[in-house]
């Protein structure tokens, strides 16, 4: 009974590695005169595609001049001065001024598109670097003389 089970074992695993091997012949049939390298080449821009979309890669200084990786940089310009508006922001830009405050630093941030003032409590950004914030949008009403002299201004979270 003995050998009877050890044949029976050798039989099935023969079928089983004639099964593998005919399987792998019809996956592979495709392959046949071409190379492999285009389908690697391929598989690994999906693989970069499917990292890029992931989030923002911004941050991470993977951008150009009309450039972006990321969908969630909002255009200076695009900030809108409403009193009401709270909306928090991702901005990129590059650093054009800076001023101290009591416990807080103030930069103004310039991209394509305009300026805007950040408040945060950062104090090693330099004139001239490139930066990603994160920003509450805030409005300051500032009437003079009859007129609305107000300013739209990022605050960091």
């Amino acid at each position: 009974m003995k050998l009877a089970t050890k044949q029976a074992v050798k039989q099935k695993f023969a079928q089983s590695v004639a099964f593998m091997q005919q399987t792998r012949n019809l996956s592979l049939s495709f392959l046949y005169g071409h190379s492999i390298i285009p389908y690697r080449l391929g598989l690994v821009f999906l693989l970069v595609v499917g990292l890029c979309s992931c989030g923002s890669l911004t941050s991470s200084g993977l951008n150009g001049t009309n450039f972006r990786i990321g969908t969630n940089v909002t255009p200076i310009r695009e900030i809108k001065p409403e009193q009401d508006n709270q909306a928090t922001v991702y901005i990129q830009g590059k650093v054009e001024k800076k001023a101290p405050l009591m416990k807080q630093w103030a930069y103004e941030i310039s991209d394509s598109t305009g300026k805007i003032w950040v408040v945060t409590n950062q104090n090693n950004l330099t004139e001239g670097a490139q930066v990603v914030i994160k920003g509450k949008v805030r409005y300051r009403s500032i009437p003079l003389a009859g007129k609305e002299l107000g300013e739209v201004y990022l605050e960091e979270e």
